[in-house]
């Protein structure tokens, strides 16, 4: 699941597919690099073996893994439920691209919308998340257990709307030439 296979450009180093069993370990050092409270090991393992309504996906570069995002399906909605990065490997258009990646994922399996959470404080990814439509909509106080933190409640609206589609669509193409920039395709 590249973007260059879905755009017949050239393909970009940074290849997307579904997350696997063997990419566990990778994926668990870029949790607990992540998050003060990691998810431990078996839920992913549980997540991409027995969660029919769990999606998940891999940024991939020269072998190694250095992104993952995930989502739950359920009655039209889409709820990304995970995305992290490798620290070195952060503010390169990475996290992006896996989210990106998912609201495709999302409409391609019939999702109408998307809905996240994320801490109060993490500017960053807000504005990330309001960039590709999501609103705030909502908030949960105390959700993050490791400081109490509150959770705003973001969603998109119509994700196959003409609106939704014109805007994403440009933005999707801006981010593929931004990758293209950073990351040209590795030698054949």
């Amino acid at each position: 699941m590249s973007l260059a296979h879905e755009t017949k450009e050239p393909p970009l180093a940074v290849n997307l597919r579904a997350m696997k069993l063997a990419d566990i370990d990778q994926v668990f050092m870029i949790e607990v690099a992540s998050y003060a409270h990691p998810w431990p090991m078996s839920y992913f393992i549980d997540e991409i073996t027995k969660n029919s309504y769990a999606r998940y996906i891999v940024a991939e570069i020269g072998g190694q893994i250095v992104g993952y995002c995930g989502m739950w399906l359920m009655a039209g909605e889409a709820h990304i439920s995970t995305i992290a990065v490798r620290p070195e490997w952060r503010r390169r258009g990475i996290g992006e691209l896996l989210l990106v990646a998912m609201l495709e994922q999302a409409v391609e399996l019939g999702a109408d919308l998307a809905t996240l959470e994320v801490r109060v404080s993490n500017i960053a990814a807000q504005s990330l998340y309001q960039k590709y439509g999501f609103a705030k909509v909502g908030l949960r106080p105390h959700y993050y257990s490791d400081r109490g933190e509150d959770a705003l409640v973001m969603s998109t609206r119509h994700l196959t709307s003409v609106a939704f589609q014109s805007g994403f669509q440009r933005l999707k193409a801006e981010l593929r030439q931004k990758l293209m920039e950073r990351f040209p395709a590795w030698p054949e």
